[in-house]
């Protein structure tokens, strides 16, 4: 079995897989993939050589054992390192230094180890010095590899490592590691190695074959670490890919003289502009500029102190964008002027970014526009749509003296929550539902999950491409990093800036698009979608796609919104949903409780008005795109008050009878008793057991017809009086909650009855369609005989759901839901993603049958998947003519219903 690649071998790795690179980056990992794609084509890379993923998954399964022939792979490849460098590995004459890094097949930046400066001990400082004659850079460089060793090959906490450091600074007075003088990091290296036998109980090793054997073990073993574990939980990274093992030799940026390390974009990946973005740091080693720990530079500094360096640069990030036709996150070293490339990937970027690397991309002719639309993602789109802090809370804040500080806006959007400094306590706090934001002196990859649990990210040190960076832009989590001004105390669990002191617990709101730190709770409002790159995105994608998006919205204002996103039609109106307000109430109550008829027709008279004017406010808004309208669909109790309410108010007032003050104060109670006596036995008349299987939808149309009769008038009045404003009017009535084709053809009859009427007294005719909800599965198995009375069909995916599955979502989603899912019973939560194999089957069945008997019906789906990517790719497979969902999801439902087709698009080339 082949364990071992060298950089130069990308060749032989790529027809050991069959020639696909996809297949390359499974073997090598991502990293160790890229460094010999990028050797061959002529990028300056280090040599080295890559311990496949396979090996990795094999020390897994060898209860952490090195497989068959695997150190002597390696042995033969360091072999070749040696010749192509002209230095030997553990010679102290002319020794060859290594860097053991991991390298999976997707990016998790930070989450598994990386070991520098391999190969030291005491021999090898002393030749390195009269090599280099340069104290300062060899005991760094030997102090960072006993640091690194032992905290993580073998296991020692950090902490006392970082009190020598902090213990040596203060004593200098300075505030950076690089400032130590030559004598401070003699002891610091003296005092490290006690520190490795008191905290492990072994000796520091000093042969270089040991050190590398025990660092390749700790990058597999890190493969299955709880942070590494944590992200791909989060990214959707499968968990039996393995990690590569990249041993690379050492370039020293922590040299003197003309020497540095950095970490540059080949793009700006907070806003997407097409300039170079970065840090970098003179006189360090790699982790010094994404740990936070030291201010960086701008990486447009570099042009004023190594012009040609970069220019080389800037050229290399050109090369490789064009290569890989992806942003690049690329991290160099300068060693004494010469510039090397440690690694390349595709940058994590935050959702503007995205949608601006993609257009760009697309009409710089790199990529072509479907691809485009592919690279970003639907949650991309959601973020555009996340809250934004209203401008007037934000100028309060200001006024107030709020505005704590400003920092680097490294990941756009706003966060609102309460403080915490530990990642376990943000984590705990927001399982119990609080919202909490992490304020850390700089993030680790140890932080992650309380990074993921947190409503945003907030830290004192870092800079744009630091770790809490990488992370918050990877997961559209707010962040503000490299806060000067704030101190951040672990220990007194404090933060404090100018004086002012936050404690744990209180609210803290950041706005991570301006770089923004504010005290207190800031109010919030949803955005406008007007980013332009966004925009035209959005535009490709309408040419693209072949299934419409409309909305569900039941006031105006939702509908404004909706078209403003792109909707074409409104799938859903909720008539019931105007009952509610407050004026109304009253009299949808008065007309359920109506003991006569005449005082139930006196009630439906005072609601006419009122649906009248809310639907004619829908027509106007949607003018020339039809409006489905649902007539009332849940029982009736849903509109009065609680039984059990009212018997505790009975109770109530039959007390206060007991202490009334007067005659007058008695009669009141008595009066209230009366009325309340009253509403209850109402309210006892309507009870059912199983109210969502009783008296709703259909059945309460054909057994109250006068309501829906009023509904109906209403709409067709409204839709007369706006087409006389010069508006096109396009009304779809949609009958819920159909079982059996003679519920659809009875209420059909009186409603088309009562259209009929209206339009002839108006003297207009207005073109309209009556339909109705698929909900039930009976429905879907008898859609051809619905057909007949029936110009379109919506799916009410939701209540289809449960009939399907026999569950109540408002009770499973609460209880043994959650515990199918965690426990892999279920793959999805199937009120989430429609379920393809019953629902989804049903649906088929229904569309079949339907068409069968009317060839041009209209369908659609209303329920809460038509918001839902993957739900969507199953309605372009099932051919429906639109999906309906939230006006906050159109814009999200256009791009995945573009995905759907040029995924299948691609299917059938293939």
């Amino acid at each position: 079995m082949k364990w071992v690649y060298t950089f130069d071998a990308v060749d032989k790795a790529e027809a050991d897989v069959g020639g696909s690179w996809e297949a390359v980056r499974g073997l090598l990992g991502g990293k160790g993939a890229n460094l010999g794609d990028m050797h061959r084509i002529g990028v300056p890379v280090p040599p080295g050589f890559t311990i496949t993923t396979q090996a990795c998954n094999e020390y897994i399964k060898l209860d952490e054992s090195f497989p068959n022939d695997l150190v002597d792979q390696i042995e033969a490849a360091l072999r070749q390192v040696e010749e192509e460098t002209g230095k030997k590995f553990g010679d102290a004459d002319n020794p060859l230094l290594l860097s053991c890094r991991s390298g999976a097949k997707f990016s998790m930046p930070g989450m598994m180890d990386t070991v520098l400066n391999i190969g030291m001990n005491d021999d090898v400082a002393a030749g390195m010095l009269d090599h280099f004659d340069d104290d300062h850079f060899v005991y760094d460089s030997y102090r960072r590899l006993i640091q690194m060793f032992a905290t993580v090959v073998m296991g020692a906490r950090e902490e006392p490592f970082e009190d020598v450091l902090a213990e040596h600074r203060e004593r200098q007075g300075v505030t950076d590691d690089s400032e130590l003088g030559v004598e401070d990091l003699h002891e610091i290296v003296d005092q490290f190695k006690e520190n490795v036998r008191k905290y492990t109980g072994r000796d520091f090793p000093s042969d270089p074959n040991d050190q590398l054997r025990m660092a390749i073990a700790a990058v597999f073993r890190s493969w299955n670490g709880k942070r590494a574990n944590d992200y791909r939980n989060a990214a959707n990274i499968p968990h039996d890919l393995g990690t590569g093992v990249n041993v690379q030799t050492m370039v020293f940026g922590n040299m003197s003289g003309d020497s540095a390390t950095g970490v540059a974009m080949s793009r700006n990946a907070t806003t997407g502009e097409p300039n170079l973005e970065g840090d970098f740091l003179f006189h360090a080693q790699g982790e010094d500029v994404v740990a936070g720990t030291r201010r960086t530079d701008r990486i447009e500094m570099l042009a004023d102190k190594m012009p040609g360096v970069y220019s080389e640069f800037r050229d290399i990030a050109k090369l490789l964008e064009d290569h890989y036709r992806d942003m690049q996150d690329m991290e160099f070293t300068v060693e004494q002027g010469k510039l090397w490339l440690l690694q390349t990937r595709d940058g994590k970027r935050t959702a503007q970014a995205a949608v601006r690397i993609a257009v760009d991309m697309a009409e710089e002719g790199l990529i072509t526009r479907d691809e485009a639309l592919m690279r970003v993602q639907p949650d991309h789109v959601d973020f555009f749509l996340h809250p934004q802090f209203a401008t007037e809370s934000r100028h309060d804040a200001v006024r107030r003296g709020d505005m704590l500080a400003t920092g680097l806006n490294v990941s756009p959007g706003a966060a609102v929550g309460r403080v915490a400094f530990d990642p376990d306590l943000a984590e705990r706090w927001a399982d119990e539902g609080k919202p909490v934001i992490l304020a850390r002196p700089e993030t680790k990859p140890d932080d992650v999950h309380g990074m993921l649990a947190a409503e945003g990210v907030v830290t004192s040190r870092g800079g744009r491409t630091s770790h809490a960076a990488l992370v918050a832009r990877q997961f559209g989590k707010p962040a503000v990093v490299g806060v000067a001004e704030m101190h951040i105390d672990l220990g007194d669990r404090t933060l404090t800036v100018a004086g002012r002191v936050i404690r744990e617990g209180d609210w803290l709101s950041l706005d991570g698009t301006n770089g923004q730190v504010f005290h207190g709770r800031l109010d919030t409002r949803v955005p406008d979608i007007d980013d332009p790159w966004l925009t035209k995105l959005l535009g490709w994608a309408d040419e693209v796609r072949q299934i419409d998006v409309w909305a569900n919205a039941d006031y105006p204002q939702d509908a404004e919104r909706a078209r403003a996103y792109g909707a074409r039609g409104i799938g859903l109106c909720r008539t019931e949903h105007m009952f509610f307000e407050p004026e109304r109430l009253p009299i949808v109550q008065k007309m359920i409780t109506a003991e006569t008829r005449a005082e139930r027709e006196e009630a439906l008279e005072q609601l006419l008005p009122h649906q009248r004017e809310d639907f004619a406010g829908l027509f106007r808004v949607m003018d020339g795109l039809p409006v489905i309208i649902r007539l009332i669909d849940p029982p009736l109790h849903e509109f009065l008050p609680s039984f059990d309410d009212l018997t505790s108010e009975l109770a109530d007032l039959k007390i206060q009878i007991r202490s009334a003050a007067n005659l007058e104060d008695m009669n009141r109670i008595l009066e209230a008793i009366d009325e309340k006596s009253h509403m209850r036995a109402r309210v006892e008349a309507f009870r059912e057991q199983n109210p969502m299987l009783g008296l709703r939808g259909v059945r309460l149309g054909i057994m109250r017809p006068s309501l829906t009769r009023m509904q109906v008038r209403a709409i067709f009045e409204a839709a007369c009086a706006v087409s006389l404003e010069g508006i096109d009017v396009q009304p779809e009535i949609m009958i819920p909650l159909t079982s059996h084709v003679a519920e659809l053809a009875r209420q059909r009859e009186v409603l088309e009855e009562e259209a009929m009427a209206v339009m002839a007294e108006q003297g207009i005719t207005i073109d309209y369609k009556f339909g109705t909800m698929i909900e039930v599965p009976r429905a879907a198995l008898t859609a051809d005989q619905i057909a007949e009375y029936a110009e379109f069909v919506s799916f009410g995916t939701n209540d289809l759901t449960q009939m399907t599955y026999a569950i109540s979502r408002d009770d499973a989603e609460r209880g043994f839901l959650v515990d199918y899912l965690s426990n892999g019973i279920l793959e999805d939560n199937p009120f989430f993603t429609i379920d393809r194999d019953g629902v989804g089957q049903l649906m088929e069945i229904a569309l079949t049958k339907a068409k069968s008997r009317r060839p041009d019906i209209e369908a659609g789906i209303c329920g809460e998947h038509g918001g839902e990517p993957r739900s969507i790719a199953l309605f372009h497979e099932l051919g429906l003519d639109y999906v309906s969902c939230s006006p906050f999801r159109v814009p999200i439902a256009r791009l995945a219903a573009a995905q759907a087709a040029i995924e299948t698009d691609s299917a059938t080339a293939t």
